[in-house]
């Protein structure tokens, strides 16, 4: 473990950790994606090439991305709010039941090995390659956005996966709620206040689930990197204009369909990786 503490090792993550939200901010802009549907995977594939042990690996990359997701909500949140754009019916019928699954959700990612947090990211992000890859946002099982207990086990849903997973509410919530009725501006427009209602109780949660865990690494408050959210926050957002830029100037279906393949491929490795 001492080699965590040397100051080229430190330099290393922190390299990383940079290129990690430059990369997820540029995907961002340009696809709209949510920035731990990147960050995730990502770091999957970054912590073992820095001899982070394998038992700490992807509960670090959830906690250290929910980190993330909470500055980047708050500004996604003010800006739709202040378009008018979010449903407000729908959050309040809809946010009760997301807290109770975002408090399951955090309790099995705290509770759960590595390897069974990584099956239920590679069954969701190969379910959302697919989705991106083969449907499109017109796509609906029902014209009209249910209520009660059908809407809660939506919400319940959408938290509990998101907290598992480590990643705003976005990337499960939008496609859920237009396929079941909801305006897709208005499904993306309110699943940003998901990634507050998901991200802040799911890292104090990881937080304490993981504190004073011998295996991670230095700057570590419980499963969530200090030195990973001091740069991937502004690295992201110093990105994302770059994306939204190449979005103008490259065809956006053909990039969708490439970060398809990006999310079927890392799904597809940690179920080999699982198996193997």
């Amino acid at each position: 473990m001492n080699h965590m503490s040397d100051p080229l090792w430190l330099a290393g993550l922190a390299v990383a950790m940079a290129l990690t939200g430059l990369f997820s901010g540029t995907l961002a802009g340009l696809l709209g994606v949510g920035g731990g549907i990147v960050i995730v995977p990502v770091l999957y594939n970054v912590f073992p090439l820095l001899g982070i042990p394998e038992a700490v690996q992807m509960k670090l990359a959830v906690g250290t991305s929910l980190a993330t997701i909470i500055p980047t909500s708050i500004v996604s949140a003010r800006k739709h709010h202040a378009r008018g754009a979010i449903d407000t019916g729908l959050l309040r019928a809809i946010w009760p039941s997301m807290v109770i699954g975002v408090a399951i959700g955090t309790v099995l990612a705290i509770w759960l090995h590595g390897q069974a947090l990584s099956a239920v990211f590679a069954t969701i992000a190969l379910l959302v390659a697919l989705n991106m890859g083969f449907t499109g946002v017109d796509f609906k099982l029902r014209d009209i956005t249910p209520r009660g207990p059908q809407l809660w086990s939506i919400g319940g849903f959408i938290g509990g996966i998101s907290a598992m997973m480590g990643i705003g509410g976005g990337t499960v919530g939008v496609p859920i709620l237009s396929m079941f009725g909801t305006p897709i501006r208005a499904a993306v427009a309110t699943s940003s206040v998901f990634g507050l209602i998901i991200s802040i109780p799911a890292t104090i949660g990881l937080i304490w689930g993981g504190y004073g865990n011998p295996l991670l690494p230095p700057f570590s408050v419980g499963f969530i990197n200090l030195i990973g959210f001091a740069l991937i926050v502004p690295s992201s957002i110093l990105a994302t204009p770059w994306g939204v830029h190449l979005a103008h100037t490259i065809p956006p279906l053909a990039l969708k369909r490439a970060f398809a393949v990006f999310l079927a491929i890392t799904a597809l490795r940690m179920f080999y990786s699982l198996i193997f």
